[in-house]
């Protein structure tokens, strides 16, 4: 039986697989060299189809800017044929005939002094006279909504605005209430 060296077969195996993964190494490293390229094309790629989106882009922005100018000008020349519209339609015209009217502004005495004989005067009504100025029921609404609004958003310490709007509402509705009572004592508003 022929007897190996065990140190002669771990420099072959050692050759071998330095053979193997050398020639490995070498079909690897010209992938990614390949895969880069590749890489570097798609990225220029890349670029010349964004720069040709963006003169797309410009080139609707200019038809853009071009209608809108063209709509502008459109609209001067219509406004400054509707003045032009106007001027013709607002020339002086022509009267050509005239009419003199007579009036007769004699004051009339002699009824208003028999009318005021009698104790009776025309054109006045024999019902309550309105009041001038603001009613109790306006004043009331005011204070009361003011006050209540105030209270309300002192009273609640969470919500303030909502305390302050609850706080008016109530307010408003019973100083409208407590005014409209006043103005019926004074006769300002008849009674139901």
């Amino acid at each position: 039986m022929k007897t190996t060296n065990p140190h002669t077969q771990s420099k072959a195996f050692f050759g071998k697989s330095f053979l193997i993964s050398g020639a490995l190494s070498v079909f690897m490293l010209a992938a990614c060299t390949k895969d880069n390229t590749v890489a570097e094309k798609s990225l220029d790629q890349q670029k010349m189809e964004f720069q040709s989106r963006q003169l797309e882009i410009e080139k609707q922005k200019l038809a853009i800017e071009k209608e809108k100018m063209a709509y502008e000008t459109q609209k001067k020349a219509d406004s400054v044929e509707q003045v032009a519209q106007a001027r013709a339609a607002a020339k002086p015209q022509v009267i050509r005939e005239t009419r003199t009217v007579y009036v007769n502004n004699t004051p009339r005495r002699a009824a208003s002094s028999s009318s005021s004989s009698n104790g009776n005067y025309a054109g006045t009504s024999q019902g309550t006279t309105q009041k001038k100025g603001m009613s109790k029921a306006a004043k009331g609404t005011i204070i009361g909504t003011v006050g209540g609004a105030a209270a309300g958003a002192i009273i609640s310490k969470k919500n303030r605005g909502l305390g302050a709007v609850i706080g008016g509402v109530v307010g408003g509705a019973t100083g409208y209430t407590i005014g409209r009572a006043g103005d019926r004592k004074d006769g300002r508003v008849q009674p139901r």
